[in-house]
């Protein structure tokens, strides 16, 4: 990106000739983003994130066939949710699937809800709360059958899974370049050629008339960079950051009673864990283990601040008191045994202390009744 800055990377769309070196980094790093997917460079479009790229995608397929009728998955990401609420707005039919315990769409119920049919189906490739990987590929062909296009936001997959779009079988792809070490405010869509996608911003004719607006040649360049090294390095890091997870999972399940691991039985991204711990409110611990030194989330970082509880935990149909007390724990490339170490200490203390916190003021609750 320094590099890039240091070119002067200015308007690609200009014709003079600084113009035409930011033109020529921005085909560049398209032909470089699409052979690490297994798509032509024509099927690659670059947004301002993953948000832009599944609104753009979910919108743009589904205005763009005239369709009445979109389904996806009750655990998307608000991204996905909130258009489809936009197309509701506009008089199009919509169906969220349910999921099981562990976060997954059942095919028959995805077939059920096809026959009617749907000009587009939406089903995230992995889940950004618990980690669940969905089984894209059988799902896409389903869709297909039934006549519906195929949507999958791959925001969390890109650095741990593989992105081989005519294996998953997908129409549109959805990345943002800040979850595998890029810049924030980046992101790209895959769109399958002969696939409909009428454009959601009205402008200029860039990228191929599917999104106007000046590219972030910068941006896109920081995005293609980290792209390629998150590939380069997926399953080694795959495989240390499982081996982390489980550790972390192993060592809190031995050492506090009432824990849960949500998803755990079924395919999960490695850096990924959402731990209920029973008794305690998932907000009050979020914010004391912050305290604690200790980085967690209650749910995505897109709906922090957010009061009511996680959509995809609860549409797990857990018990309230496994429920209310869902925690994420994410790890990185970055970290290492002795990050496990200290997180493993730091929440068995603070869980102890709430606990017994909450012990507390029954007690005392149960003294003044008495």
């Amino acid at each position: 990106m320094l590099d890039a800055l240091d070119r002067g990377a200015l308007n690609p769309s200009s014709p003079h000739a600084e113009g035409r070196a930011a033109r020529a980094l921005l085909d560049d790093c398209r032909d470089r983003v699409a052979g690490l997917l297994g798509a032509s460079r024509k099927e690659i479009v670059f947004t301002a994130g993953g948000t832009e790229a599944d609104n753009l995608a979910v919108l743009g397929i589904v205005r763009a066939r005239r369709g009445t009728h979109a389904v996806a998955a009750a655990t998307e990401h608000h991204a996905v949710l909130e258009a489809l609420q936009g197309l509701r707005d506009e008089g199009c039919r919509t169906t969220l699937l349910g999921v099981d315990s562990d976060g997954r769409v059942d095919p028959a119920a995805l077939a059920a809800a096809l026959r009617d049919g749907a000009a587009l189906t939406a089903i995230m490739y992995a889940n950004n709360e618990i980690g669940t990987v969905a089984a894209v590929d059988e799902l896409a062909r389903l869709a297909h059958a039934h006549g519906a296009a195929f949507h999958c936001d791959a925001v969390q997959a890109p650095e741990w899974l593989p992105l081989d779009v005519a294996a998953l079988g997908v129409d549109s792809l959805a990345m943002s370049a800040h979850k595998f070490g890029g810049p924030k405010g980046t992101g790209a869509l895959y769109v399958r050629n002969g696939t409909p996608l009428a454009p959601v911003l009205r402008g200029g004719g860039q990228e191929f008339g599917r999104r106007p607006g000046t590219e972030d040649v910068v941006g896109i360049v920081g995005l293609t960079a980290a792209l390629e090294a998150a590939v380069a390095e997926r399953s080694t890091q795959a495989r240390r950051v499982a081996v982390l997870r489980d550790r972390l999972e192993r060592e809190l399940l031995a050492r506090l009673p009432g824990v849960r691991v949500n998803g755990s039985a079924a395919p999960r991204l490695p850096n990924i864990g959402n731990l209920a711990f029973e008794g305690i409110a998932a907000a009050e611990l979020v914010a004391a283990l912050d305290l604690a030194g200790v980085a967690t989330a209650a749910g995505s970082a897109c709906t922090s601040g957010v009061p009511e509880p996680s959509h995809v935990v609860a549409a797990l149909g857990l018990e309230p008191r496994w429920r209310d007390g869902a925690i994420r724990l994410s790890l990185g490339r970055s970290t290492s045994d002795a990050d496990i170490d200290v997180a493993v200490a730091a929440i068995v203390r603070t869980v102890e202390a709430l606990r017994g916190n909450t012990r507390s003021e029954a007690g005392r609750a149960q003294t003044r009744g008495g």
